[in-house]
């Protein structure tokens, strides 16, 4: 596997036996004669629908096929059970775990097609989208409405479908909540191929079990979403951005613990960027941000509130060794500021050209985010290692971009250990292996440790729903 999990990510690929060739061979040909060339077999474009990022191994899938409606994708699933093929959702191919990998090979469901946005209900504050919508394309055809959806992941082709199979998340947790608080409800195609809608666009429900949370985070293992309903949110009052640097780390990590505990002052986002990774930022970015612990911080608001929440956070910064501050109320501005945090990953591998770079996440609680990453500084000093952190510090989740040689077992061996003291720290402190990224193949290897019995339990879903395992193998549980 790749992380602690690569090793186990890799077993299971292993050890997962590939799909029957005849089969294959049968239910290509029964596509193809169906949907004609949106059926696609050719190497290059099977490789880009396997894993790209990090260091899990590219295992593409035996075929592409782009689909378009809802009906498609149950028509899909039923030639695929009779001849127990594979089906791998793919939205955009931004995942960190290899959760668009296909380790028994199989049929990549190509969502880029389905991404219309279908309905806006302005008075409800929500809206009908398609799973292969991207966030951006989402915001920008809701400009003229007031309304915008905050969930942010970084990358801006990131789909709505693959944030949702994944539970992302991103800078804006702190106010506006990750992915599960933002879908209302789902579509999906289950393994009989059968349609079935999660929820009604109520607020709440108490009837029956919570079918919305059980798909918004299973990776497309338990079923196949194909239509989301998620909330909106009106556009702010006013918006300022700042920078802001400190002393030490733990002075920016306590500024914000106290700035949650006391209501968080209109904070909407919150990012925390050590020294190295404001380093890569410089050099990708070509920005002059100085290299010390530093703050990006996002108030949302009223003007009232939005001033009158700077100046509550100042107060508290100061007293945790804030060295001085930068701020950016102009769009312009602003989008610059954020392209540059999100462009994290990326300005690593360009400041260690020629290296690998593994992205992984832990996320504890906030009360522990300081503890977690000043030990986690020292080991990664300890083992000599180049690992840049940058961390959504408004609920205790935070990454690291490991720069390594994948093909130097040395290394290899040292940054594996290193993943795996991370992941143990963070469930040490009662946190979470994984706080948005997903477990696909490589977070396998923690699940037990985190949570014990609940695996059991999670396999017992995984085969209940689909009993013949043709959904997204090989992630989460085997």
């Amino acid at each position: 596997m790749a992380e602690a999990g690569v090793e186990v990510g890799a077993k299971g690929a292993e050890a997962a036996s590939r799909v029957d060739a005849d089969a294959l061979s049968t239910a290509l040909g029964v596509l193809r004669q169906r949907f004609g060339d949106r059926l696609q077999t050719g190497e290059a474009l099977r490789r880009q629908h396997g894993h790209t990022l990090t260091w899990i191994e590219n295992q593409p899938p035996d075929a592409v096929l782009f689909v378009e409606t809802a009906a498609e994708v149950s028509d899909i699933v039923g030639i695929a059970a009779t001849h127990r093929i594979p089906l791998i959702p793919f939205g955009a191919g931004t995942s960190l775990e290899g959760h668009v990998n296909a380790p028994s090979g199989g049929i990549s469901l190509d969502f880029s097609r389905m991404n219309r946005l279908l309905r806006v209900n302005e008075r409800d504050l929500d809206c009908v989208v398609e799973p292969g919508i991207s966030r951006a394309e989402l915001n920008a055809q809701l400009r003229d409405t007031g309304l915008f959806f905050p969930v942010d992941p970084g990358a801006e082709t990131a789909t709505l479908g693959g944030m949702a199979s994944t539970r992302a998340s991103g800078t804006s947790a702190v106010r506006y909540g990750t992915m599960r608080e933002n879908v209302l409800n789902v579509t999906a195609v289950m393994a009989d191929g059968k349609v079935f809608r999660s929820a009604s666009r109520a607020r709440k429900s108490a009837a029956g079990y919570d079918l919305t949370r059980l798909l918004v985070g299973a990776e497309g293992t338990l079923g196949i979403i194909t239509e989301l309903t998620v909330r909106l949110y009106g556009v702010p009052e006013v918006i300022l951005a700042a920078v802001c640097r400190f002393k030490s780390l733990e002075g920016a990590c306590n500024t914000v613990i106290q700035a949650i505990q006391l209501g968080g002052f209109g904070l909407a986002r919150v990012e925390l960027i050590d020294e190295m990774q404001i380093r890569a930022i410089n050099t990708h970015s070509k920005t002059n941000f100085a290299e010390a612990p530093t703050l990006f911080l996002e108030f949302h608001g009223s003007k009232a509130a939005a001033d009158d929440g700077i100046a509550q956070f100042k107060e508290l910064a100061d007293t945790e060794g804030a060295l001085d501050y930068q701020w950016a109320e102009a769009e312009a501005d602003r989008r610059r500021l954020w392209k540059a945090r999100h462009e994290a990953y990326f300005s690593v591998k360009t400041t260690w050209p020629g290296k690998d770079v593994l992205a992984t996440d832990v996320c504890v609680p906030i009360s522990r985010l300081a503890d977690c990453v000043l030990e986690t500084q020292a080991d990664i000093a300890a083992t000599g290692l180049i690992a840049p952190i940058a961390g959504h510090a408004g609920d205790g989740n935070f990454h690291c971009s490991v720069v390594l040689d994948v093909h130097d077992a040395t290394e290899r061996k040292s940054v594996e250990g290193f993943l795996k003291r991370l992941a143990q720290r963070a469930l040490d402190m009662d946190g979470t292996c994984t706080g948005e990224h997903g477990v696909g193949q490589g977070k396998m290897a923690y699940l037990s440790a985190e949570h014990g019995a609940g695996v059991d339990v999670m396999r017992q879903i995984k085969h209940s729903l689909d009993p013949l395992g043709i959904f997204n193998p090989g992630k989460i549980v085997l």
